[in-house]
This record gives structure tokens, C-alpha cells and sequence, in this order.
């Protein structure tokens, strides 16, 4: 009796563990992803992601059943009709749930391995296994890691100052302009003393994380030391966002550096363009977003929005009515119609490819570089009663003349990915009005959802993705000296 009513327990927490994350997770699925999908293959393909945890289990559909199987025998089974019958995403999620929690508990009692697992891990494995099936973007994202992730969409709660390790002591080595460390003082070169009072030295520089690290609006004492002299200086901890834009100007050319797109991309951009554009204006802009692997969608309009008056910037397209979407302009150039390069390579991704094709296809900018990552699948975000995140892939990212940014990427009008003498080639066919990657764009801009395997294959490879080089800056340069190149470069296909 005692036995029974431990493992009567031990399936109710489980269930309990796991009832209200499948239906939500679900019904968002059935709901919003941007291929639709039956409830029996959610329930077919979550059941197969049992066999990572004990590879005894498999799952089939047999007439009207959805069996769970263990090495010679069926162990369960979940009617199809109810999956069937559920009229609305709510209720087809929640008919999702019920399936896979009655099978579910069947593989705890039947596995030690999948008890030894975990709930989470047998969630985890579940999705896994389900979005194998739908998209490579798609994904469960465990409590913890959603925790970390929610904090690195909107900065971390810290100081915005970075320690390392010298011979003889722990030195400031960052400060992020804005954060609490600049406010408070605080300078690159100043050594690091202690914290709370806890005194620190040169190997001890994870115990300084750990104390600076802590709970937004928490305060914090540091002792410093500058040329000889003492102080104690106490910050507030507050959400520091990264800083994701650079600048610099040389040759009279001003180059802007985006390694990301977070809440305040725009805001700097606008800072650095307003004061580089304050007394001499440059010749042109470099707009460097090599490496850049994306960040918040919104933050791409913006940053679009930064270099173009009016019109549209991208659309987004998906099964679901709220996902077709039309982004628009309506600021003013910043950059004062100045001739603009947008530097690409094989890294630059999701948010970073939306601006450099919107700005290539309003003729704005001349993209050079190589052919892009081709991520152009957004994500939904929801937050599951685990505390545990789910990103659905809902709609795709198309560029203004309609072709899908996923797969095919963003092309350069000049190429460096083929090496010096082509590049050279190519800058000398512009300077002679002749645009060597016209007939490639033209053919890129006709695609149209879903693209063939081959033909992303074989525009591709007309400027394969590599990663960024010096003769990207040089190739810039050149054009931006160049005037009719420029113009003959940005005419496009």
C-alpha cells in the first residue's frame, strides 16, 4: 500500500509538473507556427524524444491510436478522435496535453531512466524531438536558461564595468558609458580593491563577479585605488544594456560599427550620426555589420529608419493573420542622403540582414561583402508556468520586392568573398557602368517562398559567405571615392 501510494505520488507530481507547460506550449503551436501542423503528429513526435532517455521506447500511429511502445509490446495508447474533434487551438492544445500526460506518466513508471531524467529533462527531450520536425529555430528553453535569456534581452542587472586579472592586482578594464560605474567615477585603470568590504586580489577574479553581480537596485561599495590614492565609491545596481555601436571617422568617411541590435541601437546611432554630421559632414557612411547576428526586430526598423525619410523597410508573411506585416519609415536620413556602404559577411544575421536589405533594395546603400547567414524566421516568445520559455517560429522575414531573406540571405552589389582579383575586376566593371552582380540580384528579387534547394545553392554560391576581411573596408572606401561606381552599384538589377 505504501509502495503504491509512493508511486501514486510520484505520477501526480509529475503530471502536475508538466499539465499546464504542454497545453499552453502547444495550443501556441497549433495556433501561430508558421507550418501548420496536426495534434497527432505533436503528440507522435514529442513521444519519440522518449528514446533519447531510454532507447527501449518508440511511438507509432496505428488506425485510429497513437501507441507508446516499449521493447517487444504496446504499453499505452491515446485515442486520435479527441485530437480530431477539438475545434479551436485552445482546446486542441489542451487535447495535446491530456495524450502526452497519460503517456507520459506510462514511460516514468515503465523507465528508471526517464525518473532519473527528470520531468524537465523528459519535457525538454519532448520538444526537442517535435521541433526537429517543424524548424531549426523553434525551441524549448529550460527555466534557468529563459531566466538568463529574459535578462539578456533588456541589458543585466549590474554596474556596467568589467574586471580582469593583472600581475598584481584586479584592474577595471571596462566601463560602459552611462552605467553606474561611469556615473559613480568609476575609470578604466582603476584597481579593484574590494568589495563589501571583502578584499580582493589578482586571483580572485570570480569572486569579484560573484560579489558584483546581484538584484537590480541593490547597492554595492567598491574600493579603488588611483596613482596611489583610496576611495570607496557605492553604486546602485541597475540594468545595464550592452554597448552595441561604435564609431570612428578617418579619410573623412565616417565607419559605424553595429554588433548588435538591443533597446538602445537606435538611440546611439542617432547620437554618433547627429554628432558626426554636426560641422564637417563626412563623404559618406560605412555601415559595418559584419558579425552582427541580430537582436530585436523592432531595433532593425530603426535603425533603417535612421538612413531613409519614408516608405517601406520590410514585411513579414505566416499562417497566422497577425504575423502579415508591412514596416514602414518615417524619420528623416540622418546621414543627409551621403553616399552609404553597408558591409556584410557570412555572420551577419537575422535583424542585421533585414537592414542591409531594405536598404540595398530602396536604393540607399551598396551592400559589399559576401552573401549573408540567411536567418529570416521570427520567433514568438512566451513564458510558460515553469517559469520555462517557448520560442514559435511564426512568420518570415521577406524583403520589400518579395523574396525571403531565409535560406537565400542578403547578396552583395560588390563581392570580396572570391578573393583580390575578383574584387578588383568587379570595381573596375563599375567604374565602367557595368554592375557584375545585377543579373545574380535580379534573380535573388524574382524568388518567391518556398525557394528550391538548388536555386539557393546556386545564388549563394555566386558570392559565398565568408567572414569579413580588410578588403571589405577598402572596397568601401573605393566606391565611396568614386562616385559613378557608387551610382552604378546602387542602381541595382
Amino acid at each position: 500500500m505504501g509502495l503504491a501510494a509512493g508511486a501514486a505520488a510520484q505520477d501526480a507530481a509529475m503530471r502536475g509538473a508538466m499539465g499546464d507547460v504542454l497545453a499552453q506550449s502547444h495550443s501556441l503551436i497549433l495556433d501561430r507556427h508558421l507550418e501548420a501542423a496536426s495534434p497527432a503528429d505533436l503528440v507522435l513526435w514529442s513521444l519519440r524524444g522518449l528514446t533519447v532517455l531510454d532507447g527501449r521506447f518508440n511511438a507509432e500511429i496505428r488506425s485510429d491510436r497513437i501507441l507508446l511502445l516499449g521493447e517487444d509490446r504496446v504499453l499505452g495508447d491515446a485515442a486520435l478522435a479527441p485530437l480530431v474533434a477539438s475545434d479551436t487551438p485552445a482546446r486542441r492544445g489542451a487535447a495535446v496535453a491530456t495524450a502526452l500526460e497519460d503517456l507520459y506518466t506510462l514511460a516514468w513508471r515503465h523507465s528508471a531512466q526517464v525518473r532519473r531524467a527528470g520531468a524537465e529533462r523528459l519535457l525538454a527531450s519532448g520538444f526537442e524531438e517535435l521541433f526537429n520536425h517543424l524548424d531549426p529555430y523553434s525551441r524549448y528553453v529550460p527555466p534557468e536558461d529563459a531566466r538568463r535569456a529574459r535578462e539578456g534581452r533588456v541589458g543585466q542587472s549590474g554596474l556596467g564595468l568589467r574586471v580582469a586579472a593583472r600581475r598584481d592586482a584586479l584592474v577595471i578594464v571596462n566601463v560602459s558609458e552611462d552605467g553606474p560605474a561611469a556615473q559613480g567615477g568609476v575609470r578604466i585603470g582603476d584597481r579593484l580593491l574590494a568589495v563589501d568590504g571583502r578584499r580582493l586580489g589578482p586571483r580572485d577574479p570570480g569572486l569579484a563577479a560573484t560579489l558584483l553581480e546581484g538584484p537590480e537596485g541593490s547597492e554595492v561599495t567598491l574600493t579603488l585605488s588611483r596613482a596611489g590614492r583610496r576611495r570607496a565609491v557605492t553604486l546602485v545596481r541597475e540594468v545595464v544594456v550592452p554597448e552595441t555601436v561604435r564609431a570612428e571617422r578617418g579619410q573623412d568617411i565616417l565607419y559605424v560599427r553595429l554588433t548588435g541590435f538591443s533597446a538602445l541601437t537606435d538611440r546611439r546611432l542617432t547620437q554618433v550620426l547627429r554628432d558626426g554630421f554636426a560641422e564637417a559632414p563626412p563623404r559618406g557612411v560605412v555601415l559595418d555589420l559584419r558579425g552582427n547576428r541580430g537582436g530585436l526586430l523592432s531595433q532593425a526598423v530603426a535603425v533603417a529608419d535612421a538612413f531613409l525619410a519614408d516608405g517601406e523597410v520590410m514585411r513579414t508573411e505566416g499562417r497566422h493573420p497577425e504575423a502579415n506585416r508591412r514596416y514602414l519609415a518615417g524619420g528623416q536620413d540622418l546621414a543627409e542622403g551621403r553616399p552609404l556602404v553597408v558591409l556584410v559577411d557570412g555572420r551577419t544575421a537575422s535583424s542585421a540582414e533585414i537592414v542591409a536589405a531594405a536598404l540595398s533594395e530602396r536604393g540607399r546603400a551598396v551592400v559589399v561583402g559576401s552573401a549573408t547567414m540567411g536567418k529570416g524566421l521570427i520567433q514568438l516568445v512566451a513564458q510558460l508556468p515553469n517559469g520555462a520559455e517557448i520560442l514559435v517560429t511564426w512568420s518570415r522575414v521577406v524583403a520589400i520586392s518579395g523574396w525571403p531573406i531565409q535560406g537565400l540571405g542578403v547578396l552583395p552589389a560588390l563581392c570580396t568573398s572570391l578573393g583580390p582579383e575578383a574584387l578588383a575586376t568587379g570595381l573596375a566593371q563599375l567604374r565602367r557602368g557595368e554592375a557584375p552582380m545585377a543579373r545574380v540580384l535580379a534573380r535573388q528579387r524574382a524568388a518567391r517562398a518556398p525557394v528550391l534547394a538548388s536555386e539557393v545553392v546556386a545564388l549563394r554560391n555566386a558570392c559565398p559567405p565568408a567572414e569579413g576581411r580588410e578588403d571589405d573596408q577598402q572596397a568601401a572606401r573605393a566606391l565611396i571615392e568614386a562616385p559613378a561606381a557608387y551610382a552604378t552599384a546602387l542602381g541595382g538589377p
